[in-house]
């Protein structure tokens, strides 16, 4: 059994608190939280569980193999390097760091070290996402000439990050498995409203070199909750919809041809419009998918999905965004990086 200690047990926390006790093969070995509100919450949810206010007694603790980092982003780094070097398996919540720097840094000793270091992209772990990679691979959809997603709601305003960091990063991270390359450029605009707070709304607009581009819509500033994905192939598209109870994605067997003619200039679009299909799903819990895909890397000594790798590629297109929100949407280049081997 694998020990796992929760740090952090505020918003998110206690999800995962939750995922890991539920998980076979491991168990929650401890929670730490500078609250002692939050600890008493915990307390009454898992009795005879190790608590403790200092992080650091749940990284030293002997009963503890792996930390899950829950704690605000500028955070992560700290606690991550110091359970790596503690010899602790380690899984961050979103994003993996404020920086890309502290990301390779992440890396690099969870490599030294031959550790597993996961990030909490859940939306990864998620049927539907799954689904959408295996039509994707499979050919199904063909080419991808587009991911044009809206993701808003009222709130929750976060007090560290932007919109782009705390709603975008949910896109980012499905585009990195779903498309398996990373954009070559990125542009993006956003607006705050709420004075004193960072931007709440912003677009951001990414492009790929297969020819793909992906559209993304966040807002925290929004009347209605909606979490709607189109993406468009040359042969199929998908609608996803997070928010179905049942029917999440729906698969559209419509597009577009060129006809016959001299030129591309003369040649007659037709319009293809077949069946629409929705796949079943299963109804398990991305969370607990996720928490046994960690338990198996750490056991088989295999990379997680979410690598720390996948978290820095994320975090490097957030900072890319950024410098185009300064420049008032200029695109910005995206430079591949050589990691250290």
């Amino acid at each position: 059994m694998i020990g796992i200690g929760v740090i952090g047990y505020g918003y998110w926390g206690p999800n995962l608190a939750r995922s890991v006790a539920e998980t076979e093969g491991c168990r929650l070995a401890g929670i730490a939280d500078f609250s002692a509100a939050a600890l008493g919450r915990a307390s009454k949810r898992y009795p005879g569980v190790a608590l403790h206010q200092d992080p650091r007694a749940l990284i030293d603790d002997p009963a503890v193999d792996a930390v899950l980092v829950a704690t605000p982003v500028a955070t992560h780094h700290d606690l991550a390097v110091a359970a790596l070097r503690a010899g602790k398996h380690v899984i961050v919540e979103k994003p993996i760091t404020a920086s890309s720097d502290d990301a390779r840094r992440l890396i690099d000793e969870a490599a030294r070290r031959n550790l597993t270091l996961m990030v909490d992209h859940t939306f990864v772990y998620t049927s539907a996402v799954q689904k959408i990679g295996e039509l994707i691979r499979s050919g199904d959809l063909g080419n991808v000439y587009y991911y044009d997603s809206t993701r808003v709601n009222l709130g929750l305003f976060q007090h560290d990050v932007n919109v782009i960091w705390d709603l975008a990063v949910h896109d980012l991270s499905v585009l990195d498995y779903l498309l398996q390359e990373k954009p070559a450029a990125v542009s993006a605009s956003a607006a705050g409203h709420i004075h004193g707070r960072q931007e709440n709304m912003a677009h951001l607009s990414l492009f790929y070199p297969s020819g793909a581009v992906a559209y993304l819509n966040v807002n925290w500033l929004a009347p209605v909750k909606v979490r709607q994905t189109l993406i468009g192939g040359s042969r199929k598209m998908i609608v996803w919809n997070d928010l179905e109870p049942t029917e999440k994605i729906k698969v559209y067997d419509r597009g577009v041809t060129l006809g016959d003619g001299i030129d591309e200039a003369t040649a007659r679009i037709s319009y293809r419009s077949g069946d629409m299909w929705a796949p079943q799903l299963s109804v398990k819990e991305a969370l607990l998918t996720e928490m046994e895909h960690f338990v198996d890397c750490v056991t088989h000594g295999r990379e997680p999905i979410t690598s720390g790798r996948c978290g820095l590629a994320v975090v490097e297109t957030l900072e890319a965004a950024m410098r185009s929100l300064r420049q008032r949407g200029q695109p910005i280049d995206i430079s591949p990086v050589r990691m250290a081997s």
